[in-house]
């Protein structure tokens, strides 16, 4: 019989896109391996990509994760990217380390992947050390994604800010015009391409088809979670039809 996972998510309270990405990412995983998986999450309010409503927002991601351990749910994903890079470099560890002690306290420990770090490790596993990258987010914002994965030792070689506020508007976005964005970056001397920072911002019907088109890795912040939840779980991490971080070249820790 195949073993079952819980995935649990912690959402802001306007994200409509990371409950639909992770469940398709694996559930194409689920056609070509044993393992089955289920999904619950949890919400934090925020519907404007603003400072002042992602610092609102974190504050609640304890209580999401008390909530999530109530479920006793295998693994913790944490999804709003720049929530946690907004709020200073290094802080996706501090982040997964606090989250994963509400869950131990709550008798269910688990860990915690953020799609912060997920991003950062997805890179790292790539070998990526430069890489091209569009964000919905205004520009400062935006700056702050670049600057932090500087501080993780990736450098942003160029990047696009489509300066999108509202996280509704974010999601409503057409995944199908962003091969023609990333194409339109300086990515000559990139490793890879992310071609959505955020996890918001739907593109996974488009990575591939992206990935041809610049011939070299393209990554979503959505795709590097799965790809870490995996990894938390002791589970090989692929799954077809999802780009090269999930071909199964990568699929060992």
């Amino acid at each position: 019989m195949a073993t079952t996972y819980r995935i649990g998510q912690i959402v802001p309270s306007s994200n409509v896109t990371m409950e639909t990405e992770v469940p398709a990412l694996l559930r194409a995983r689920e056609r070509v391996a044993p393992e089955r998986f289920t999904f619950h999450s949890s919400r934090m309010r925020m519907t404007r990509v603003t400072p002042e409503q992602l610092r609102g927002m974190d504050a609640e991601s304890d209580r999401c994760a008390a909530e999530l351990a109530d479920a006793r749910v295998d693994v913790l994903g944490y999804a709003c990217l720049v929530a946690v890079m907004s709020a200073g470099t290094g802080y996706h560890r501090e982040a997964e380390q606090r989250l994963h002690r509400r869950t131990v306290e709550n008798g269910a420990p688990a860990p915690v992947v953020t799609s912060a770090g997920a991003l950062v490790a997805g890179l790292h596993a790539l070998g990526a050390r430069r890489v091209a990258m569009v964000t919905p987010y205004p520009r400062p914002l935006a700056r702050t994604v670049v600057d932090y994965l500087g501080h993780e030792g990736v450098e942003v070689v160029d990047h696009a800010a489509l300066e999108i506020v509202d996280n509704l508007d974010v999601a409503a976005h057409d995944p199908a015009k962003l091969p023609a964005i990333a194409a339109g970056l300086a990515h000559a001397r990139a490793d890879a391409v992310v071609l959505s920072a955020c996890v918001q911002l739907p593109s996974l019907s488009a990575v591939e088809e992206a990935e041809q088109r610049l011939g070299k890795p393209v990554v979503s912040a959505s795709i590097c979670t799965a790809h870490q939840l995996l990894r938390a779980l002791g589970l090989p991490a692929h799954a077809p039809g999802a780009g090269h971080l999930l071909s199964g070249a990568f699929a060992e820790a």
